[in-house]
């Protein structure tokens, strides 16, 4: 009961910090951390899995993320009709010998036994099968890259609604984990680091520079987002009659009918930003308690149990029969796949795609400092590791400002000293989350909810 109770404790605390920032600075920003916290916890959980039940270390995370954002572009943005015309037959036809090299490779595995003559016979289909791409799409992304490079350049995507996305980015990221956990899952644990890392740079490095794909770092703006605009709200007469009838009081105080038009407009511009990121909230919100519910059924399954035997003496787990490397490979898609919403629900949030702001530190390293001050093997504190630090990374500019002026009082406004202070104020960011994570690593090694918790 104790456990629940710290449980409820250390979450009522978390959002009590939420509904403060919407009081001292802005409901829209409150909110705005709600809704990337909520993110974050999707990331997490995906983490977890891999870490806390199985003992896998994915350094690669940044490239399931990416993915699930290149999703989000390939399947709402609405096809390039003259892309097409112009290099699609020469894409479908790469496509086709990319499928046709896996199969010819699969076939070789499958029916010719280990010798030379099987290692010439896959070397070779995979060179004439690089030539056979480099030969049609070669010519293909010329043409769809010449086509109107300001405002396209790419074959667009499928114009369909953007939540579908979601589960598209899922098996984009599955997929990738597949191809990962065959070649690398047999590593030891900080080869496997090292090799996914490498593997998520090579993915974004990909994004960024294959324009024909999603612009590369040209970027796709003006994503499709599965809840009303701002501006349809604020003229829309329903929502303004809303906004009114709710601020009857405040609009009652105004002097003349200009001055009461003008803040109204305000309040309206105000509410239709909080509206809009309310219904977001309410959809991320809804994946993490499915998840959560799924991911917690799970752990305290067989299945769950096994996993943990596996993470704590593979030597005995596979002595009992367990097959270690099957159900790595399973438990690594399994994770990777819920980054890659994570991803997805990412750039349904912000409503672009950058492939240039994929970087290791924060879509990588800053999730496992998450996971870390949560605690790993607990999805209770993964989820609440990914609101405490995307919390202080958020508002540790806003904190470091205060004392900034507040120690600095004395000293004039053009002081160097004070403004280079003012100016790194961005940077302490930094600094809070590596104190942070010391203090936990310290006091609380295993997390501000350990992994033991609902143990019958």
């Amino acid at each position: 009961m104790k456990q629940y109770l710290n449980v409820v404790t250390a979450y009522m605390i978390m959002f009590t910090l939420i509904i403060l920032v919407g009081i001292f600075q802005s409901w829209s920003q409150a909110l705005s951390i709600l809704n990337y916290c909520l993110i974050s916890a999707v990331m997490t959980i995906g983490a977890n899995i891999q870490w806390g039940y199985a003992g896998l270390i994915n350094f690669g995370i940044m490239g399931y993320t990416a993915l699930g954002g290149l999703a989000v572009v390939l399947v709402s943005v609405a096809p390039v009709p003259e892309a097409w015309k112009a290099g699609g037959i020469n894409m479908i036809g790469s496509l086709g010998v990319v499928v046709a090299m896996i199969v010819s490779i699969r076939y070789i595995l499958k029916n010719i036994q280990k010798s030379k003559k099987r290692n010439y016979l896959i070397a070779g289909t995979i060179v004439i099968g690089l030539l056979l791409i480099r030969l049609l799409a070669g010519p293909g992304i010329e043409s769809i890259e010449a086509v109107d490079p300001a405002k396209t350049g790419f074959l667009g995507g499928l114009g369909m609604p953007i939540l579908f996305s979601w589960i598209v980015g899922a098996f984009f990221a599955g997929g990738l984990a597949y191809v990962i956990g065959k070649i690398a899952l047999g590593l030891r644990a900080d080869y496997l680091a090292i090799a996914t890392l490498l593997i998520a740079e090579i993915v974004v490095s990909i994004i960024k520079h294959e324009d024909w794909l999603a612009r590369g770092v040209k970027n796709v703006i003006g994503l499709k987002r599965p809840v009303p605009y701002e501006v349809d709200l604020q003229n829309s007469t329903w929502f303004i009659n809303l906004v009114e009838k709710f601020h009857t009081k405040k609009l009652g105080l105004t002097t003349s009918l200009s001055e009461r038009q003008d803040v109204l407009n305000q309040l309206v511009i105000d509410a239709s930003s909080v509206y809009v990121k309310l219904c977001l909230a309410g959809l991320f919100l809804t994946v993490v308690i499915i998840l959560l519910i799924l991911t917690q059924k799970a752990l305290y399954s067989p299945w769950g149990r096994k996993m943990r035997a596996i993470r704590d003496n593979e030597v005995a787990a596979n002595a009992m029969g367990k097959n270690v490397v099957k159900e790595h490979l399973l438990i690594f898609i399994l994770g990777s796949a819920i980054v890659g919403i994570a991803g997805a629900m990412m750039v349904t949030n912000d409503g672009l795609f950058t492939p240039g702001s994929y970087r290791p530190m924060r879509y990588t390293f800053v999730i496992w400092v998450m996971v870390i001050v949560g605690g790993t093997g607990n999805n209770f504190g993964a989820i609440l590791g990914g609101f405490v630090v995307w919390f202080l990374w958020v508002e540790a500019a806003p904190i470091a400002l205060f004392f900034i002026n507040f120690f600095t009082a004395h000293l004039e406004e053009t002081n160097a000293v004070k403004q280079h202070l003012i100016q790194s104020a961005a940077y302490f960011r930094f600094l809070l989350v590596g104190i942070g994570l010391l203090i936990i690593m310290r006091y609380r090694p295993k997390g501000l909810i350990p992994e033991k918790i609902n143990i019958k």
